[in-house]
């Protein structure tokens, strides 16, 4: 199993970021993923990942509504 250790001990990408906090806001992460994600996440990467997509959802909300009203 050596090699399924250095798979978890490699530091996440950006891709898995976005993939790690887009589950996280549907609340789809399972505690598994978690507690893998928890060790390979960069903290700081998380929290501009997270309010970039939050941004991205809102401007979505807006653009929707405003489309449908106007």
């Amino acid at each position: 199993m050596e090699g399924e250790e250095e798979r978890t001990q490699r530091k996440a990408g950006l891709l898995d970021t976005v993939k790690a906090v887009g589950a996280s806001f549907f609340g789809v992460r399972g505690r598994l993923a978690h507690e893998r994600d928890a060790a390979r996440l960069n903290p700081v990467l998380v929290i501009l990942v997270g309010v970039g997509l939050a941004v991205v959802f809102v401007l979505t909300l807006v653009l929707i509504v405003k489309s449908v009203v106007g």
